[in-house]
């Protein structure tokens, strides 16, 4: 349920009416105090409360309820967009286009530490790189572990470029202490355990959806991390699968306006894994600008030919500058900086 309140609603009336809900009724009651109004959000079995007593009160402009499951997420909940603001500054949700760039995997201290230093003066603003690598095949290159956290850390010194890197288990996260954004992949969009201890920490969350999820089991994984205290989540769209065989995955570019009409939360949009082909890259970043994503996730490599995993989908340093270039000129054209 939805309250939004009149504005210079009597606090002493709010707060007794308040105290008699949550006392009479298994509800708890989440505030937001916008720019405009300030909305009171019902999180529990609502369906015993009377809504013409709750309209009835004389400090209360509108009341209605909320029918999807999801409710820390839902931007009837909270109307302005959620900004993810990281301790260096970087922001992803503010308006701007974020550009988070890197390998796929982490193979060495001077190809990470390349990489990014060359994202960084094409633009990007975060740098991506996998230490843990959930593979299709047990015989494919599982990523060099903490090995791989450290050598982003030496790419973060070097650099001044936040980290986003992917967790793959609960028991892995006192490693990720130095991370910036930790990263849930598709395969993991439903490890319910693992979204119940993120939600337990103080850092941001970018939630990949998964492979065959819809946009409603993706808000509600949301959900799992937010209602467990972390609201710092970003949402990522980077394609489901379909019978297309062409692409590794079709991008679902209307998630990116339907996401952001639905919730608060920021929304990036990942061409790479959405295509797996590089030259797919440039027209999908450039679409997803189009439709209004909060970033764009884009894997760079040195030598995709001879990437330890996913060379096919990956752009070179010079390819990435053409395309941030192409990037920061079409977020112009919809009145948007890139950052």
């Amino acid at each position: 349920m939805i309250i939004v309140l009149k504005p210079n609603a009597n606090k002493a009336k709010v707060d007794h009416f308040l105290d008699t809900l949550t006392s009479h009724y298994d509800v708890k009651v989440n505030t937001w105090v916008g720019t405009q109004s300030t909305v009171l959000g019902l999180i529990g079995d609502t369906s015993s409360i009377d809504i013409e007593y709750v309209q009835a009160q004389d400090f209360v402009e509108s009341v209605k309820r909320v029918q999807e499951p999801y409710k820390k997420a839902n931007r009837k909940f909270h109307p302005d967009d959620t900004v993810i603001t990281l301790p260096t500054g970087q922001k992803i949700g503010d308006g701007s286009v974020a550009l988070i760039a890197g390998p796929c995997s982490v193979e060495s201290k001077e190809q990470i530490c390349g990489i990014a230093q060359r994202i960084k003066a094409s633009g990007a603003t975060f740098l991506r790189g996998g230490a843990f690598k959930p593979r299709t095949s047990p015989y494919s290159f599982q990523g060099l572990k903490a090995e791989g956290l450290e050598l982003l850390r030496e790419a973060k010194k070097e650099t001044g470029l936040p980290i986003v890197t992917e967790i793959m288990r609960v028991s892995h996260l006192e490693l990720f202490e130095d991370v910036d954004i930790i990263q849930v992949g598709a395969r993991n969009m439903q490890n319910f355990e693992l979204l119940k201890e993120l939600g337990k920490i103080d850092k941001p969350i970018l939630l990949k959806r998964g492979l065959s999820s819809t946009i409603e089991e993706l808000l509600m994984s949301a959900e799992y991390i937010m209602a467990g205290g972390n609201e710092r989540v970003i949402l990522c769209e980077r394609g489901i699968r379909t019978y297309e065989t062409f692409t590794r995955n079709t991008l679902d570019i209307s998630a990116v306006p339907i996401l952001k009409r639905l919730s608060h939360l920021p929304v990036v949009v990942d061409p790479s894994h959405a295509s797996g082909i590089s030259w797919l890259v440039e027209p999908l970043a450039l679409a997803a600008v189009a439709a209004g994503a909060d970033g764009l996730m884009i894997e760079v490599h040195n030598d995709p030919s001879h990437a330890l995993s996913d060379g096919a989908q990956s752009i070179t340093p010079d390819q990435f500058d053409e395309v941030a270039a192409k990037v920061r000129t079409a977020a112009k054209a919809f009145g948007r900086k890139v950052e």
